[in-house]
């Protein structure tokens, strides 16, 4: 078969296959009509695309509906007051606590006013002593500086301070010698201290944070680790309390405390007199903390007088003009007071500032009042 008559069968089997698909759509009219539009549909729609598409911007710009917040700058507070510091390490400086005087020979003091806390109890016959602890304020004199007693370490030793005094009484000097204490006994360290001229012994024995900072860095005492008592940024809520009557052992040391609102400071008198810091004036506290616990006698090199400093107890916290009773807690020495509010039970946070504690001997007629 030639070329032409091979195209010739071809064309006649293609007619043919047409005459069969035409006569299956006469046939199959409603298939054929569905077929035909599902076909004009999809002509539709490419036609659509191909008319509507636009190539798609290769950068999406999405609008900002806000900031983005930066984390906030941590904050330091100090562990001793909760005042806020400059930065972490003003936190760890080291903290130095001084044995200072009262009895009337003693007034006025030096260096109280500057302290970060003090706290005060009887040392001995009614009179009483103060345990001043210093971080962030380096007075420049100190005194009268005194002796030690066991109780008082109690109450410090959570602020891991190197202590100043003019030796102590038996159990106390065992302690601060035992090798987990820093010691800085003017009995061993007399270059630090000197006797003044103004006044006769032993009420005469001074110091000052230059000496007391060169003495720490001779025995290495660079840092402490204090644990901070804890604080808070809310009002302090309770009852009026804008004088406070504390009540120690008779007339000569008993002190009471007028709140100055202008300053948010309770100042403090005693004797019935403004008690002042003879570099600095009127002693003033933004927190004055009463804590209730028994007072008896131990036998050391003879007969010393003990405050009964763990466990639990009666206080009453005075700060903005307001007082709220409370127990306060401490498991050992090692170990912060803390504070529960007496009618709630619920922690009781103390407002930020120079805190002053007076430890009253319940048993012994001690106690406080307010109004």
């Amino acid at each position: 078969m030639d070329a032409h008559e091979h195209t010739k069968s071809r064309d006649k089997h293609a007619h043919r296959r047409w005459q069969a698909v035409t006569a299956w759509m006469i046939q199959h009219k409603k298939i054929t009509i569905l077929i035909a539009s599902a076909v004009l549909v999809l002509a539709a729609a490419l036609v659509t695309f191909v008319v509507l598409y636009q190539k798609p911007v290769s950068d999406i710009q999405v609008p900002l509906t806000h900031q983005v917040k930066k984390k906030p700058a941590p904050k330091f507070y100090s562990p001793l007051t909760g005042i806020e510091l400059a930065d972490e390490a003003a936190t760890k400086v080291n903290v130095t606590a001084v044995m200072i005087e009262n009895s009337p020979d003693a007034r006025p003091q030096s260096g109280l006013q500057q302290a970060d806390v003090v706290y005060e109890a009887i040392a001995e016959g009614g009179i009483t002593r103060f345990a001043a602890l210093y971080q962030q304020n380096r007075p420049e004199l100190l005194g009268p500086v005194r002796s030690l007693r066991m109780y008082y370490i109690d109450w410090m030793a959570p602020y891991d301070p190197a202590i100043a005094h003019v030796g102590g009484s038996l159990f106390a000097l065992q302690e601060v010698r035992n090798g987990t204490h820093k010691d800085l006994d003017q009995f061993f360290n007399a270059g630090t201290y000197w006797r003044s001229s103004d006044r006769y012994a032993p009420h005469n024995v001074y110091t000052s944070f230059a000496k007391l900072d060169e003495l720490n860095a001779q025995r290495g005492y660079a840092q402490s680790s204090p644990q901070a008592i804890v604080r808070s940024d809310q009002p302090f809520s309770g009852q009026v309390a804008n004088a406070i009557d504390v009540t120690m052992s008779g007339p000569t040391y008993n002190s009471s405390w007028n709140y100055d609102a202008a300053s948010a400071t309770y100042l403090r008198s005693q004797a019935g007199a403004p008690h002042v810091d003879r570099e600095k004036g009127h002693i003033g506290a933004q927190v004055v903390v009463v804590l209730k616990q028994q007072m008896d006698n131990v036998l050391e090199d003879g007969y010393r007088e003990n405050y009964h400093t763990s466990g639990t107890g009666d206080a009453v916290v005075f700060a903005q003009g307001k007082a709220t009773e409370a127990v306060w807690h401490k498991e050992n020495m090692r170990t912060q007071l803390s504070f529960t509010d007496k009618k709630t039970g619920q922690p009781l946070l103390l407002p930020r500032g120079k805190t002053w504690f007076s430890a009253v001997p319940v048993n012994e007629g001690g106690g406080v009042s307010w109004q």
